[in-house]
């Protein structure tokens, strides 16, 4: 028999990609979810029979929300780790259980303590990992292990929207995309390589259909980073990891866009500067990185990688 859940979302594009396991493991062992986040979530999980309550920026607004689609007294899952989603769900009169993290114990039904794996730097505990054990933890203890791969569904809707895209660009056959924009900084520091601009030359130079696609707000900012690139229009998250899924190859920051690709099982080579793969890189048996936490790649170590990369997936085209 089902029992319905409401899941609050994490807030970063990459990190509701990271939670995909954990929401699947919950929906098969017959919890009927109800997904609460930011906009982009809806197109995110569109091909899931998940429900999407979008929240608003303001407290007052995002706790009506809860209040006018849920039942009092509906359980929740918290993915996020802040007091302040667990006020939102407390005053809207559901029953909150999350991890117990930043003095919000007494406002969740069930407070699970943070894994002591989290804490560790010698085999720090993946994202991808810390939500599967959360997911765990609520569901009673018993769970298998997290999958190697991750595996978004895509709608046939954005499917299509994405032939679209490339058909009005011009686009035909194999394509490489490059996603060069990286929001925000991590304790302090550009999260976004710097060499993307010569990557793509290198690229065309060499006679590859070389493909990016803005997010909301990006379209200058991508334009910029790879002049060279053919610029598709802006794009919902749905149609963009449709876009990933077609291509050739996948070159991106430690971002969004890398957490997307992997999980629609694109070809994909992640660059890090500033983030640890082990905690937050693209979950993927196969995506490749470079880079470290310790500093960025040079452009040469990522051209060779690039390189290295589009011959093995010749190599492997049936002839």
């Amino acid at each position: 028999m089902s029992t319905d859940l409401i899941v609050r979302l994490p807030n970063h594009l990459g990190d509701a990609c990271m939670a995909l396991p954990a929401l699947e493991l919950l929906s098969r062992r017959g919890h009927k979810l109800t997904l609460a986040g930011r906009a982009w979530a809806a197109d995110l999980f569109a091909a899931y029979p998940w429900p999407v309550l979008i929240l608003s920026r303001e407290r007052s607004e995002r706790v009506a929300e809860l209040r006018a689609r849920t039942r009092p007294g509906t359980p929740a899952l918290l993915l996020t780790n802040s007091f302040g989603s667990a006020l939102d769900f407390r005053l809207a009169r559901l029953r909150p259980a999350g991890y117990r993290t930043d003095a919000r114990r007494l406002l969740l039904s069930q407070a699970f303590p943070v894994p002591a794996r989290w804490r560790q730097d010698e085999a720090p505990m993946h994202m991808v990992e810390y939500y599967h054990e959360l997911a765990r933890a609520f569901l009673g203890g018993v769970a298998p292990p997290v999958p190697p791969d991750l595996s978004l569904r895509l709608a046939p809707a954005a499917v299509e929207r994405a032939r679209k895209a490339l058909h009005d660009a011009g686009i035909e056959g194999q394509y490489v995309m490059l996603c060069p924009v990286a929001i925000g900084l991590h304790k302090g520091k550009v999260k976004a390589w710097n060499g993307f601009g010569a990557l793509c030359a290198d690229l065309v130079g060499a006679g590859v259909q070389v493909v990016t696609c803005p997010g909301p707000g990006e379209r200058e900012a991508v334009r910029a980073a790879v002049p060279g690139a053919s610029l598709l229009p802006e794009a919902d998250v749905g149609t963009f990891a449709a876009l990933l899924a077609g291509s050739r190859l996948v070159v991106a920051n430690d971002s969004g866009s890398a957490h997307v690709a992997a999980a629609v099982g694109a070809p994909l080579i992640t660059l890090f500067g500033v983030t640890d793969a082990r905690r937050t890189g693209p979950w993927s048996a196969t995506a490749v990185g470079v880079g470290s936490a310790d500093g960025w790649p040079s452009f040469s170590e990522v051209a060779a990688v690039v390189r290295r990369q589009l011959a093995a997936r010749q190599a492997a085209r049936p002839s």
